[in-house]
């Protein structure tokens, strides 16, 4: 899938291995783990059949989701266009303790 960021210094975190996200280094490896996930993926029915990514709709926030990173942290993605042209924007990290 192509992927765009609202943040663009989560876009920096991706690419320069000594930038940090901001939540400590366990976030951050998983955070490049997950990029990868969704750089790999044809289409979000891949990030759905992988269980551990939790993936979910999110109530309220129009076409917005959420994909695990750990017990705390959720990574929040919108998937817009059609195929074979989706975009993931990748919106941000939030506290979904």
């Amino acid at each position: 899938m192509l992927v765009d960021f609202k943040d663009e210094n989560l876009r920096q975190v991706e690419i320069d291995p000594h930038a940090d996200c901001g939540h400590g280094y366990g976030v951050t490896k998983v955070f490049r783990k997950r990029m990868q996930s969704i750089r790999a993926a044809v289409d979000e029915r891949d990030f759905y059949a992988l269980k551990s990514l939790h993936f979910e709709k999110l109530e309220n926030r129009g076409n917005e989701r959420s994909m695990r990173l750990n017990d705390q942290w959720r990574l929040i993605v919108e998937i817009v266009g059609e195929a074979p042209k989706k975009t993931v924007w990748i919106i941000g990290i939030e506290d979904y303790h």
